[in-house]
Parts: structure tokens; C-alpha cells; sequence
């Protein structure tokens, strides 16, 4: 099945990908093929990372975007994602329970890592997927903007009125609102 030239995935990694993602064992094995054909090295670089999410989004910017997706991605900062990230990764975003969709994306959302989302963050991540989706997207609505949007969002889920998301307050937040909730793990299904 290898092939010449082609390196087989690892069989532990194969093993821990079976028993930490809900992909059968043909899935992962026919992800490994793809990833390894647009990554020979089995490494995704930012750049690439760039280059194929952007195709996702022709009409907006999704650079800064991407950048915080792509830091969430690489869970052990090495500035590139291996095949392990990605699937852990992609399994999370696509095929995850709301809870662990929505833990990704707190991480996401904590830009300096610290535990908390603050205003400045999350205004951060909302004006990064407002460039990306493109104007016409982002609501016609002038008074919508990343800043009255982070308002809102810290109205509705800052339960302490600490200034700042904990990682519960985050999720409860998004659990009891069906539209934050798809907004803010980019999730239209709301599964």
C-alpha cells in the first residue's frame, strides 16, 4: 500500500488516532495519504496552512484568521503542524461534541494563553473572521462591528462581571445561545 517513496504512517500513531478521534482506521489511513501528498515532509508549514485555508475563503482575507487557527493547531509550538495535530485537530472541528468544539475554541480565543478571554481578544478573533468571510458577509449593519459584537458576547456570557470569559463561563455562554454558539466555533450545523 506504501508505495514507493511514500512513508507509511507509524503504527502507534495509527493506534492513537483510532482510540482518540472518531475516524475508523481506513478514514485516518486515506487523511494520512492527502496530508502526506500536500505535505512530503509531514509537516504543515504556516505558509501552506495559509495557502489552503485562504482557498476556502477567495473573497475575504483569512490571514489573521488563519494565524490564530493555525496556533491553536500546533499544540506543542513547534510552527508547524504534524499529522497528529491535524487530525486531532480536524476531528475536534468536525466531528467533535459541542463541549470539545467549544474548549478548541477557547484556545483559539485566548490569544496570550492565560486561561481567560478578554475583550481585546476576542475583538481580535471577530475582526479576523469578519476579514475573512468578506464584506459582504459581514453585515451590512454599520453598528455590527467586532468591537459592539465582543460588547455584546461579554454582556451576555460574563456572568462575574470580572472584565474577562473563563473558560466555563465561555462555554455555558455558548451552550445556552444557538447563535453565539455557531459564530463563535464557525460551526453552522450547531451539532
Amino acid at each position: 500500500m506504501g508505495g514507493a517513496g511514500s512513508k507509511k504512517l507509524p503504527m502507534e500513531d495509527l493506534q492513537f488516532l483510532i482510540e482518540n478521534t472518531n475516524f475508523s482506521k481506513q478514514q485516518i489511513k486515506a487523511w494520512y495519504k492527502g496530508f502526506m501528498k500536500d505535505c512530503p515532509n509531514g509537516q504543515l508549514t504556516r505558509a501552506k496552512f495559509l495557502e489552503v485555508y485562504s482557498s476556502f475563503f477567495p473573497q475575504g482575507n483569512a490571514e489573521k484568521f488563519c494565524e490564530h487557527v493555525f496556533r491553536t493547531f500546533d499544540s506543542d509550538n513547534s510552527g508547524k503542524i504534524d499529522f497528529k495535530e491535524f487530525l486531532l485537530a480536524i476531528n475536534i472541528t468536525s466531528a467533535g461534541k459541542p463541549e470539545q468544539k467549544l474548549e478548541w475554541a477557547f484556545q483559539m480565543y485566548d490569544v496570550n494563553g492565560d486561561g481567560t478571554i478578554e475583550p481585546k481578544e476576542m475583538t481580535e478573533i471577530i475582526a479576523a473572521i469578519y476579514n475573512m468571510v468578506g464584506p459582504q458577509l459581514a453585515y451590512n449593519d454599520p453598528n455590527d462591528t467586532p468591537e459592539q459584537r465582543t460588547k455584546e458576547i461579554f454582556v451576555k456570557m460574563d456572568e462575574n462581571k470580572d472584565g474577562v470569559l473563563s473558560k466555563d463561563e465561555f462555554i455555558k455562554g455558548c451552550m445556552s445561545d444557538q447563535f453565539l454558539y455557531q459564530m463563535l466555533t464557525a460551526d453552522s450545523s450547531g451539532e
